[in-house]
């Protein structure tokens, strides 16, 4: 940050509503709220970006890895993949239920989502229809109860036989008690939800609900904030996915503080123990998942970072124009690039590059190359480059 807000902070004794940020002092405030510049915390590991973070999406897709292993991998390195699993599933430091999506939560804030269980069982159903709900709930809740923690599958079967959506009646009753906080799912196996009854996974000084729905959304809000740094009122809605008159409703009350930021034409808040201090340090260079929550904001992304990302993965093939799962290269506290990647045996494929410029290339090969070693890939191949003297600057620099 420059000298002048800096100072205006510390004589001050915090900062003063109003202040004004550069926007590559927003950029930086960011970066640092999101783990990505400076020394990483490896002692807390997997587990302490998940806290610092307050929710890490969840996704089916796996190329180099889940979405979920490539958030921890993206601040701290190679880190152990069985490790980021015990962080999140070992039963008793972190829950499953929508966030920003599906994603995992750290247990601390199993309170704070009592409004939307509230929400959820008001609403009555799901979005789909059984047949005999307080049945198939009844014998969900018994089959828990008597045996211990179950997979949708040995509960009875998770669906039809139809397509992917095509639930039972059993899945549909169980994820109905997950929706409403009857039952959390703390652990999985084999990328199935293990479902167990909340008053038997959730800690007994956790295991209520009796903070209001203000009080809930404070929660949240504040917590966005932090894991920002900086950020909008639609910024700070969307990262626990509330409405903009729920932010309005409290963030008077969050403790963040009312900035201006250059280039910005909404007011945006700020976290004040962010603001204290100079955000300096490394900067991360690494490949970024599409669902990472530095960039699953698409706009946030933009103004950030003047950089347009849109997951393709669900896009017609001959219409993608960066590819499947094309995953952002951050370096230099830029995005500088993307790249599809994919495995073949023991080769990482770049099956499509693209770069900013030249000084993007070093980078690319060095995030391309850790991807690699990460993920057990012991050779790169660049199959295509939007621009070929650069791709040829790449394949130099990757051999």
């Amino acid at each position: 940050m420059t000298t002048a807000v800096t100072t205006k902070a510390r004589t001050a004794g915090g900062p003063r509503p109003g202040a004004r940020l550069s926007a590559d002092e927003a950029r930086r405030l960011a970066l640092r709220a999101q783990g990505l510049l400076g020394a990483p915390d490896r002692r807390a590991g997997a587990r302490g970006v998940l806290r610092r973070l307050g929710a890490v999406q969840l996704d089916t897709i796996s190329v180099l890895a889940r979405s979920h292993e490539l958030v921890p991998y993206a601040r701290l390195g190679a880190v152990g993949r069985t490790s980021v699993e015990s962080a999140y599933w070992s039963g008793d430091h972190a829950f499953e239920y929508w966030s920003h999506a599906a994603c995992i939560l750290p247990v601390e804030e199993w309170p704070h989502f009592a409004f939307r269980r509230r929400a959820m069982k008001a609403r009555g159903h799901r979005w789909h229809v059984m047949q005999d709900s307080e049945r198939s709930c009844a014998a969900v809740r018994d089959r828990l109860r008597a045996e211990g923690p179950l997979t949708a599958t040995e509960l009875g079967g998770a669906k039809n036989g139809g397509e992917w959506y095509d639930w039972s009646e059993t899945k549909i009753a169980v994820e109905w008690l997950l929706d409403t906080g009857e039952v959390v799912c703390s652990r999985r196996r084999g990328w199935k939800r293990v479902y167990d009854l909340a008053e038997r996974a959730v800690p007994d000084a956790l295991l209520h609900d009796d903070i209001d729905d203000a009080e809930c959304t404070r929660r949240l809000v504040a917590q966005a904030g932090a894991a920002m740094g900086v950020a909008t009122r639609a910024d700070l809605a969307d990262y626990h996915r509330l409405k903009g008159a729920q932010v309005d409703a409290v963030i008077a009350d969050t403790g963040l503080v009312p900035v201006e930021v250059e280039g910005w034409a909404k007011p945006a808040w700020a976290d004040p123990a962010a603001l204290a201090e100079t955000p300096r340090g490394r900067h991360r260079t690494t490949l970024l998942s599409p669902f990472d929550s530095l960039v699953w904001d698409r706009p946030r992304t933009e103004r950030l970072f003047g950089f347009t990302h849109r997951l393709e993965a669900y896009v017609p093939k001959a219409q993608r124009v960066h590819g499947y799962f094309a995953m952002p290269l951050l370096t230099g506290g830029r995005l500088a690039g993307r790249v599809d990647p994919a495995r073949e045996g023991s080769t990482l494929v770049a099956r499509q590059v693209s770069m900013a410029g030249p000084s993007a290339v070093e980078p690319m090969a060095r995030a391309l190359w850790e991807a690699a070693g990460w993920v057990g890939c012991d050779a790169v191949r660049v199959e295509r480059c939007d621009d070929a003297q650069l791709g040829r600057a790449l394949v130099a620099a990757l051999g």
